[in-house]
């Protein structure tokens, strides 16, 4: 059980297994562009899918097989890895998995704490509305939660955006102690994180590191290369929320160079080379 609780925060994670994981599943909606009195409605997958792993219930299991076929596939096979949907026993193996005692705790505490999900409805709306303005060719993607096993934050691909409320109950939450979870990770699996990692991880889908980005032998400079260019989505996402939500010294270095080159759009921005001489400029 223990291996499922490792953190797996974007701006955390190898930049290559993410964008492995994820960069080649995005495929976004035509017309997806929203108008300015539409508002982002969150799909509740968790609720469905909490009612057929508290109950057994085969109403449920239909509902989330028929109703959420793509949520319900991304689920089994790739944030729970249980197997391929399709197989003969993995309705019974998804749910023994959830028998745990850690995660039937869990799935009552996201039902008390995420009962009501309009405020993140709001915010996700108008973050979406200022990163179009920002970058035009933004489409908007189907937003849904679920509950996974402290594993992924986030899940993007197929014109979906999916978030694992079981990995924002909480800097104090028990299980996130006893699985040694550091405090700087503690303290961004809080609710007010869930619309920040939703936008870095939709722009690393969309904007990938290159290869040209990317291209060296020295481990140490692909390191590097990777936190720098991971200060920019995370200084992307400052502009979006309209909140200086990430403050990490690369996102400093990004502001700063930004402030010294105003004629550098968003756009521009993601798609330079790596700042090898960021600090020379400061």
């Amino acid at each position: 059980m223990g291996s499922r609780f490792i953190m797996k925060r974007w701006f955390f994670l190898s930049f290559v297994c993410l964008i492995a994981c994820i960069g080649c599943q995005w495929q976004l909606r035509p017309n997806g562009d929203a108008e300015e009195d539409e508002t982002i409605v969150i799909e509740r997958f968790d609720q469905v899918e909490m009612l057929y792993l508290t109950t057994g219930d085969f109403a449920a299991l239909q509902q989330m097989k028929t109703g959420y076929p793509s949520e319900t596939r991304a689920l089994i096979e790739d944030v729970l890895r249980l197997g391929r949907v399709d197989e003969p026993d993995i309705n019974t193996r998804f749910l023994l998995f959830f028998q745990d005692s850690t995660l039937q705790v869990l799935m009552g505490d996201v039902e008390k704490q995420y009962h009501e999900v309009d405020d993140l409805s709001e915010q996700l709306t108008k973050a979406f509305f200022r990163l179009q303005r920002l970058l035009p060719s933004v489409e908007i993607p189907r937003v849904y939660t679920q509950i996974g096993s402290l594993d992924q934050s986030i899940v993007v691909g197929d014109g979906m955006l999916g978030i694992s409320l079981d990995k924002y109950l909480g800097e104090d939450y028990p299980a996130y102690l006893k699985y040694g979870y550091t405090d700087e990770q503690r303290m961004m699996m809080t609710r007010q994180y869930i619309v920040p990692d939703c936008l870095g991880f939709y722009l690393l889908s969309r904007y990938p590191m290159s290869e040209e980005q990317s291209e060296t032998t020295d481990s140490l400079a692909l390191h590097n290369a990777r936190r720098n260019y991971m200060g920019r989505i995370q200084w992307v996402v400052n502009q979006v929320t309209e909140t200086p939500v990430f403050q990490r010294e690369e996102v400093q270095l990004v502001e700063d160079y930004m402030k010294s080159h105003r004629d550098t759009n968003i756009e521009e921005l993601l798609a330079l080379p790596v700042f090898a001489d960021y600090h020379a400029e400061r």
